[in-house]
């Protein structure tokens, strides 16, 4: 299993405190003989809909030496656990989850403006200081 991102705790609160239930973590995808770890797996109760809302979670804190390379090893990872995600949990949406200020300095930029304009990823932003949710990008 891979070493857990050093806001993984910060993320996992935040999804609590945002009414989901941690269901996995990490949520154990196998595709064939390879294991793929995302995260966290998480879902809440759709009180209109009468089920549940299944979601996925990748964390990336965006702290490399670049944050371009930090981007297309996000990114890489995303479309790679959402065809696998797509195969052995369909039910499950995926999130990038990354910390607000991350946000504001690589998605606010032109490249992050291309991959949410274009729907390449969905984000989920939060503040690791208040263990608090700040917005989800679909």
């Amino acid at each position: 299993m891979p070493a857990r991102d050093s806001l993984h705790h910060h993320v996992r609160h935040a999804l609590e405190r945002d009414g989901w239930i941690v269901t996995h973590d990490p949520l154990k995808l196998s595709v064939r003989r390879r294991k793929l770890y995302v995260d966290l797996g998480a879902e809440r109760l759709l009180a209109a809909e009468k089920g549940t809302q299944k979601i996925a979670v990748g964390i990336k804190t965006f702290a490399g030496a670049s944050d371009v390379r930090d981007l297309e090893e996000a990114v890489g990872q995303f479309v790679l656990y959402e065809h696998a995600l797509r195969r052995e949990d369909p039910e499950r949406t995926l999130y990038l989850a990354l910390p607000e200020t991350a946000w504001q300095q690589v998605f606010l930029d032109a490249l992050g403006e291309i991959l949410i304009d274009d729907k390449v990823l969905r984000v989920v932003t939060f503040d690791p200081s208040k263990e608090e949710i700040v917005r989800w990008i679909l």
